[in-house]
């Protein structure tokens, strides 16, 4: 299972009933932070979720609404004595900015672990958790992030057993691993199916719509796609600021056919995004106009 809440919906200056960008996914027991604007620490204690057990932040870009709530957060986890090792990931730059935002959370009881996007296209594969990191069109350089949880073939009891596999490894290979006995080595090919569909999140924010976006949201279970503008005649304010209308967004949806599509990083002059929908729905009719706290739970397939 995978627990997502989107945090903060607001781009640029949070609102007294909207908090700047941040999402957070949950997943066996490891938890995942995209951006961390002002309000997360807030936005995260009304939700009853605790910053504590954050083992990774991806940030999308260093525009101050996606990082300037992160020295209170830092500060927060350590006065929770947490010890555990913290990953970052983030355009290339990353140790340099949070060296700078440390001034004001110079002590942590924990290791800052540092990886840093380069390249059009990464991934990396860290606790629960495949990211694909791709880069996106804004103004300075920008990542969307792709958050899958897969998920392996069912145990085949009956290739096991004809192999001649003894049945204390049969866990072991089923969670992956590769096990030498007595010179031969087992290998989870060996007792599992093939791969069944896993779970996946697509976030993208501060771009222009390119095609890079579809393809990584295709076919998600929840993409999150930022909507600056719903009004209209905001074209040419999204062109020259490299941000993206509602139904921009909608059209990269309609391409991708993710199973939902929740709008985000509104204009603070944007107050009353629902009333834009029903023109976004007719182009994509799963799209929603996301509110701070909303929270999903996707789970596997049944099969």
């Amino acid at each position: 299972m995978l627990d997502i809440c989107l945090l903060g919906t607001g781009g640029m200056m949070p609102l007294p009933y909207r908090w700047l960008t941040a999402m957070m996914t949950r997943c066996d027991g490891s938890n995942l932070l995209i951006d961390c604007g002002e309000g997360t620490q807030i936005a995260l204690k009304e939700k009853g979720w605790s910053p504590k057990p954050i083992d990774i932040i991806c940030f999308t870009h260093y525009h101050a609404d996606h990082v300037s709530g992160l020295p209170g957060l830092l500060l927060t986890m350590g006065n929770a004595e947490r010890t555990e090792p913290l990953t970052l990931i983030g355009p290339k730059g990353l140790e340099f900015v949070v060296g700078a935002l440390r001034t004001i959370a110079p002590e942590l009881p924990f290791e800052l672990k540092f990886i840093e996007l380069d390249q059009n296209r990464e991934q990396i594969k860290i606790k629960p958790y495949v990211i694909d990191a791709y880069r996106v069109n804004h103004g300075v350089v920008c990542y969307g992030y792709s958050i899958s949880i897969p998920r392996t073939g069912r145990f085949d009891v009956e290739r096991a057993n004809a192999a001649g596999i003894p049945q204390k490894f049969w866990s072991r290979l089923q969670k992956g691993e590769a096990i030498e006995d007595g010179g031969r080595i087992l290998t989870p090919d060996m007792v599992l199916g093939p791969e069944r569909r896993g779970l996946k999140v697509t976030y993208c924010t501060d771009t222009r719509p390119v095609p890079v976006i579809a393809e990584y949201a295709k076919e998600a279970d929840l993409f999150i796609c930022e909507g600056m503008y719903g009004e209209e005649g905001k074209e040419t304010k999204a062109r020259e600021y490299k941000h993206m209308t509602f139904y921009e967004a909608a059209r990269l949806a309609k391409e991708a056919q993710p199973k939902q599509m929740w709008l985000t990083h509104y204009s603070p002059s944007l107050t009353r995004p629902e009333e834009y929908m029903d023109k976004v729905r007719e182009i994509f009719p799963r799209a929603r106009a996301a509110k701070d706290a909303w929270t999903l739970e996707l789970e596997f397939d049944e099969e």
